[in-house]
């Protein structure tokens, strides 16, 4: 866990792809968010990971109004209109001082996550 100088807002969110057809919309989806998030005012640190058949990103933002900024906006919004047709998933947000490690996040995601 790394220490945060004032209140972060963390997002760890998770996808599982509905079958191999739409692994390829899931990948069309998932560059563009990825590199729009890269460029988001705001992003604080993200990180992405494979844990059995879930995509999960770790994104650590200045603040709640810049993740929101960023989520409903670009390439991202897209990938929300798209995500039942491709998609399963899980998403967990919460403010804090520290940016957790990828087994707290995990932890902490298979604890209080909701549908996304």
């Amino acid at each position: 866990m790394q220490e945060s100088k004032r209140p972060v807002y963390v997002s760890i969110t998770a996808l599982k792809v509905k079958n191999i057809f739409t692994s390829l919309f899931f990948w069309r989806h998932a560059i563009p968010s990825k590199a729009q998030a890269e460029k988001s005012n705001g992003l604080v640190f993200l990180d992405l990971k494979r844990v059995d058949q879930y995509h999960f990103t770790l994104s650590v933002w200045a603040n709640r109004e810049a993740m929101i900024a960023y989520r409903n906006s670009g390439a991202h919004l897209g990938a929300m209109k798209a995500f039942r047709k491709i998609a399963t998933g899980k998403t967990y947000g919460y403010e804090t001082n520290s940016i957790p490690t990828w087994e707290e996040a995990l932890r902490l995601w298979d604890e209080n996550a909701r549908d996304a």
